[in-house]
């Protein structure tokens, strides 16, 4: 796992070395280990090496024999071993144990088309001096980011968006359609970044720099076009989504240092962990969050998978004070305003492994999105019944079944309230985003604290659906209503926010690299052709998979209800232990310094935060103070106060040259 960097543009080679070495500062934390420098009359490329294969001799960037084709590569191809064989076969010699090598020659021998050929989690960008073309590309689900900035043919590209704006020349600005975006369904849009003129790489695609343009292209959709036409009887289905995450998870633990697992105590990351206990490693060392405020740990169950498996276990707790001492580090490597506060804590569990001399972890991250685990596909079932009857008072009753511990309120008020929240449009079952859009426009009430400026420029939730579903494929309506919820929130949400902020970003902000098995392609292809019934079973969340973990992980753990992973909000920054830099982010002068949010009415919100020590905030209000911290926090650290250092002379920076 690496970090990458790279520029196309007529300046001096000394002068684009000097840029490298300011973009590869700013994320010497993706890797710690080496740095390396591509050099030639139009291109620059660079590296930040994790090294995690062949540690002594895989530097990047890596060439092929002739030294025509150039590559700096972010992360993992797991099916390496088999394609080495098939190139050594077909004549190619190589110089290095690592998997970067085998993407030089098999770009040699196919092009683009080697990406068909790779099972991994990746970022990489080839240089052709033969044909001056560079390829930019990103793994299917998008696990591994690539950010680019292209105008007037100048390209530069980065694992992050700051490696960008390590050039003074490049205009910093907060992008507003995206500040709208984000406070309407927590993560940007499609390419979007929170910057203008910063665009990524989409999951699935990649791009094809040539004479100072830059063309895009899909190599791979997600498409539950075969869903409900699987012949095969469920437990037929059941052995190969085992058979998958066992070959999945097997091949993710091809490394040269230790491997590690996250172990939360519910059923995807039990699941993962057993599969490498119980198979491929009886030492294994397991990491695991609690939380001081017991409304969000899970402890308890995370201790009983312990015990169960047997692992060596490292716990971490977190505590109200150590999310807001911690936000601004977080914000600085998200590099994204959020609606909510959970990546907080796993940016101190990786800490937590990297302490512990460990830069590789495997996670359940996936699960819920491929085999329906989310409480947002129950309700959008229950609510399409209620819709055939909409004054029916026991249709409703079935929401009991999701959320019973709100219902169970001795008044009842939060009950009625509920039911009240999720009959809001009811019957607007036509609606291609009929799953989320109430929880779209109740997030997006929290834009009434922008400012009026930013209001005015800002879209309204039909304009965002209306640019969402011209992006949705063809045969998207013939699918089965859950198949389009799952579709949208993998498209939405995935990668953007889950695999970014919650992933990525705040893993190798501790130069730790996740890996997930349960977003292997196969595995993510098999359950998307599923039969609906077999993904959610009435109400039934993960119906098949649960089935799958039977024997393998202890009952109350393969039964358990999911427990959504939240971490405390507004107490954390406006409680007794507020961190000094909330204040002096929310005063009335930095409010309208900035131009964002409404000073007047920010104002209220902290009033009310501090009179009650956000007790009794709604879910709306707290993500409206996470929301306007962190944004706050990304113009501190980008926008008013970026300051790129450079390394140093005397770093180990391994400088190659050659070509054209």
């Amino acid at each position: 796992m690496c970090g990458i960097v790279g520029i196309i543009d007529s300046t001096s080679r000394e002068t684009k070395e000097h840029l490298l070495r300011r973009m590869l500062c700013l994320i010497r934390h993706r890797g710690p280990d080496s740095f390396g420098i591509y050099l030639n009359e139009r291109v620059g490329l660079g590296s930040a090496r994790l090294s995690i294969l062949d540690l002594a001799g895989g530097d990047q960037p890596i060439h092929n024999e002739d030294k025509t084709v150039w590559i700096v590569y972010n992360g993992e191809v797991f099916n390496y071993p088999d394609l080495r064989v098939e190139l050594e076969r077909a004549g190619h010699r190589f110089y290095t144990k690592t998997d970067t090598e085998i993407l030089v020659h098999l770009y040699e021998d196919m092009g683009p088309e080697l990406l068909s050929k790779l099972n991994g989690q990746f970022a990489f960008a080839v240089w052709d001096s033969r044909e001056q073309v560079l390829m930019l590309a990103r793994d299917r689900m998008g696990i591994r980011p690539l950010f680019y900035h292209l105008e007037n043919g100048r390209l530069l590209f980065g694992s992050e968006i700051k490696t960008i704006f390590a050039d003074p020349s490049i205009h910093r600005e907060l992008d507003v359609r995206t500040l709208s975006d984000i406070f309407t369904c927590w993560s940007p849009l499609g390419d979007a970044t929170a910057f203008k003129g910063i665009r990524q790489i989409l999951p699935g695609h990649y791009a094809l720099y040539r004479n100072g343009r830059l063309e895009t292209r899909p190599y791979w959709k997600l498409s539950f076009a075969g869903d409900g036409h699987s012949e095969h009887p469920f437990e037929t289905n059941r052995e190969e989504v085992s058979a998958l995450l066992h070959d999945a998870t097997k091949i993710r633990l091809r490394a040269d240092v230790p491997v590690g697992a996250y172990l939360s105590g519910g059923l995807d990351s039990t699941y993962v962990t057993a599969l490498v206990k119980k198979h491929f490693n009886n030492r294994l060392r397991t990491f695991s969050v609690s939380f001081s405020d017991e409304r969000f740990d899970e402890a308890p169950f995370q201790l009983k998978a312990v015990d169960a498996l047997q692992t060596d276990h490292r716990m971490i707790r977190c505590t109200d004070k150590d999310i807001g001492e911690t936000l601004p580090k977080v914000v600085w490597h998200t590099e994204v305003p959020m609606t909510r506060t959970a990546p907080v804590p796993l940016f101190m569990l990786s800490g937590l492994v990297r302490e512990n001399n460990f830069k590789v972890v495997l996670t359940g991250e996936g699960s819920d999105e491929i085999f329906a685990g989310y409480d947002i596909f129950k309700e959008d079932r229950v609510r399409r019944f209620w819709a055939r009857e909409p004054e029916s008072t026991l249709r409703p009753l079935l929401l009991r079944r999701l959320y019973p511990d709100i219902f169970s309120s001795d008044t009842g008020r939060a009950g009625a309230f509920l039911t009240g929240f999720f009959k809001k449009g009811l019957s607007r079952v036509g609606s291609r985003v009929y799953s989320h859009l109430i929880r779209w426009e109740n997030t997006a009430q929290i834009k009434t604290f922008f400012s009026d400026g930013l209001l005015a420029q800002s879209g309204t939730v039909e304009e965002f659906v209306d640019r969402y579903t011209a992006t949705l494929p063809e045969e998207y309506t013939r699918w089965d209503p859950l198949s389009r919820a799952q579709y949208t929130e993998i498209a939405i949400f995935l990668s953007n926010y889950l695999l970014s902020s919650q992933g990525d970003r705040v893993a190798m902000g501790h130069s730790v690299e996740g890996r997930f098995p349960f977003l292997d392609y196969r595995v993510v292809e098999f359950a998307c052709s599923l039969p609906p019934q077999h993904r959610l079973n009435v109400l039934k969340d993960k119906y098949i998979l649960r089935k799958a973990a039977h024997g393998l992980i202890p009952p109350e753990l393969a039964l358990r209800p999911k427990q959504p992973y939240r971490a405390p909000i507004s107490r954390c920054f406006m409680g007794s232990q507020a961190p000094d830099y909330v204040e002096e982010l929310l005063s009335p002068e930095s409010l309208k310094e900035t131009g964002y949010f409404n000073a007047d009415k920010v104002s209220r919100l902290v009033e009310k935060c501090r009179k009650q020590e956000g007790a009794l905030l709604s879910e709306r209000e707290n993500m409206a103070v996470i929301g306007i911290i962190s944004t706050q926090l990304l113009d501190h650290h980008f926008i008013r106060r970026f300051s790129p250092g450079t390394i140093a002379e005397g770093d180990n920076v391994k400088i190659s040259s050659g070509g054209h």
